[in-house]
């Protein structure tokens, strides 16, 4: 018999990081062992209070049942008390705080909620696909508006056009942002959520990056607005919890009402176990700072190699990636490419992967590599050694 996939399943192509993983094992099937800063998925253990609570909770929800979809109260009650210690926010965690598998079953999920077939959705390019893959599922139309450095990766919001804020149902956002690192003012994020109250369209605010950061606290943008808004958090990088899959929404009850509706036809939850091992990583600042502090160490070995053979200076002030512009006359896999060289073996991912071509018919990822500091540190440094003998 013929086997074919349904049209929205062939219109999306391959997923970016599962090509980088293809890289690695290329190199790995030649006896090659590379040093991989292509896929965010951090490399440092687990907390041992996460790890610890989670075991206990394994005993304490033997005959637990399945989890709630939207979270055990206790859960929602942490994150609430959380958000209210970190952005002075007072959320009801009963109605404007749902639990989610991690970040990406919440952005993939999101736009069934919201968005009919021909319904707009402004997504930031680049960005993390789920955006565009989760609009393109609910048949919704992207409408990709580019970061650039000349912006400070910053959406221009009066670039849009005015028929594409008429049809326009939800607007992606995501500071700290992957993957260029920047961050955004209060200021910028007043500017969206009068841009979303004016043209009546849902702001969602990517924040799984919010605790990793080199300066300042980032600000969420729920201290500017809860009308029409929601922020997307998640356990997997300020706790290097990715393999747990635990996150939370927070926001505008409306919009969590809908989102849950959406959550409780699709899965069955975070297991409780895992969701009390969160709540012991909400209760502990001390682990997020020891991350913070190696992710910069790693920060600042990778970026004083690339600047010393020539390179621009890309310094990010947050997030676990580089976004760093290639050399002169190299597009961005012709960079990653040169990486892969056996003598170098490197993995960084090509910006042109994770970028979809904006408005204006220009791909911004191009001319970008992204590294993310995944490595241990003893790894970084032998990869700036290795750097350092690239010939541009």
């Amino acid at each position: 018999m013929e086997i074919v996939p349904s049209e929205r399943v062939a219109s999306i192509g391959a997923y970016a990081f599962a090509e980088v993983d293809k890289e690695v094992q290329k190199l790995k099937d030649k006896g090659i062992e590379p040093i991989d800063f292509g896929v965010g998925d951090p490399t440092t253990p687990t907390p041992e209070v996460i790890r610890e609570a989670t075991k206990q909770g394994i005993e304490k929800r033997k005959s637990s049942g399945y989890p709630s979809y939207t979270g055990s109260p206790e859960f929602r009650e942490a994150a609430s008390k959380w958000m209210n210690k970190r952005f002075s926010l007072s959320l009801d965690p009963a109605t404007e705080i749902s639990s989610t598998i991690g970040s990406k079953e919440a952005v993939f999920n999101f736009a069934e909620g919201f968005v009919n077939p021909g319904d707009y959705v402004i997504i930031p390019t680049p960005g993390y696909p789920p955006y565009a893959r989760g609009t393109l599922f609910a048949e919704g139309t992207p409408f990709f508006i580019p970061l650039l450095p000349e912006n400070n990766f910053l959406p221009d919001l009066k670039s849009i056009p005015e028929d594409v804020c008429k049809k326009a149902k939800l607007m992606w956002i995501n500071y700290p942002n992957s993957p260029s690192g920047a961050n955004a003012s209060m200021n910028f994020l007043k500017e969206v959520a009068t841009f979303g109250e004016k043209n009546n369209i849902i702001i969602v605010s990517d924040e799984a990056y919010i605790d990793i950061y080199y300066g300042e606290p980032p600000h969420s943008i729920l201290e500017v607005s809860t009308d029409g808004v929601v922020a997307i958090h998640s356990m997997s990088k300020r706790s290097a919890m990715t393999c747990y899959r635990i996150g939370w929404i927070a926001g505008d009850s409306r919009v969590v009402d809908i989102f849950k509706k959406v959550k409780t036809n699709i899965d069955s939850g975070t297991p409780t176990f895992i969701q009390d091992g969160a709540i012991a990583g909400l209760n502990d600042e001390t682990h997020v700072q020891i991350m913070r502090d190696e992710y910069k160490i790693k920060r600042d070995i990778l970026v004083k190699a690339l600047t010393g053979i020539g390179l621009p200076d890309c310094t990010p002030d947050a997030t676990i990636y580089i976004w760093q512009k290639v050399p002169d006359g190299m597009t961005s896999i012709d960079f990653a490419v040169k990486l892969l060289n056996p003598d170098i073996a490197i993995v960084a991912t090509p910006g042109e992967w994770i970028s979809d071509k904006s408005y204006d018919g220009h791909n911004p990822g191009e001319g970008f590599v992204r590294f993310a500091l995944v490595p241990s540190i003893k790894q970084t440094e032998e990869a700036a050694r290795r750097i350092s003998r690239l010939k541009l």
